[in-house]
């Protein structure tokens, strides 16, 4: 029996399912400038993270966690062409985020998407030093352009008051502590608000305290529904996101969820 009509128009006004905050679609990245020099770092990856989701990717050095999250958040561009052939890979090798296809843009508007929908920590905390924290938070606010200065450093001083440096608002950069410099980071990355935030190591610079300041950090933030992917070497802080992805060799070889019963890592699936 087909629903009753106020049924089938509820269903038929319901809003189409959000796209996946980024998505790597077959992706491949080569290194080098001729073909017979060429390194392939990536093959083939193909993953999505879904929105709000907290994900580790885990790896050894050289496995091509750190290409693939430059790639996830447009900082660097997908090989498209196969360096064999001359031909487009099939599937098209892409990155989608926040669904829009990055390999229809041109460098401006890529670094308008990036600069609107990804947030960005890395190892080193590349603030400017001679900026206050609070300028420094307010910098990608400012380059956006939807806040005026003030309102810019009002955000700011909130967002280092969530973090525990409300009364370092005003001092320079290189007058705080290495962790201090890597929440202001953390702040930062936040400022517009973004889709996702993408974090290189973010507690490879920082001593056992701070580094498990910033990772009890994270896990506030992936569990209030911030879209998290962070690369790390550290197998303790990986498994404390909701889902661990492990590369090696350039490609994925596991994709593990966090169980349910436990709230640890539980292995769900395994590629060959």
């Amino acid at each position: 029996m087909p629903p009753p009509a106020a049924a089938r128009a509820t269903l038929a006004a319901a809003p189409p399912a959000a796209p996946p905050v980024v998505r790597a679609r077959n992706v491949h990245r080569y290194l080098g400038a001729a073909a017979e020099v060429q390194t392939q770092i990536l093959k083939g990856v193909s993953l999505e993270i879904d929105r709000g989701e907290y994900v580790s990717i885990v790896g050894q050095s050289g496995s091509g966690k750190s290409t693939l999250l430059y790639l996830l958040g447009g900082l660097d561009r997908p090989t498209t062409v196969d360096p064999a052939t001359g031909l487009p890979f099939d599937p098209p090798s892409g990155v989608d985020i926040d669904g829009r296809d990055t390999t229809t843009l041109g460098e401006t508007a890529l670094a308008a998407l990036r600069n609107e929908r990804c947030g960005f920590v890395f190892q080193f905390h590349y603030l400017l030093k001679e900026f206050t924290a609070a300028e420094n938070v307010a910098l990608p606010m400012l380059k956006l352009g939807r806040l005026k200065r003030r309102d810019a450093l009002d955000r700011a001083a909130d967002l280092l008051g969530r973090f525990g440096l409300a009364d370092k608002a005003k001092r320079r950069a290189n007058r705080l502590s290495g962790g201090e410099q890597q929440r202001v980071a953390i702040a930062r990355a936040l400022a517009n608000d973004p889709a996702v935030l993408l974090a290189d190591e973010p507690t490879g610079n920082l001593d056992k305290a701070n580094s498990e300041r910033v990772a009890e950090l994270f896990q506030e933030l992936g569990a209030n529904g911030q879209a998290i992917v962070m690369v790390t070497h550290d197998t303790n802080l990986a498994r404390r996101a909701g889902r661990m992805i492990t590369m090696e060799d350039g490609r994925v070889v596991g994709d593990e969820r966090a169980g349910a019963a436990t709230g640890g890592v539980a292995d769900t699936t395994r590629a060959p």
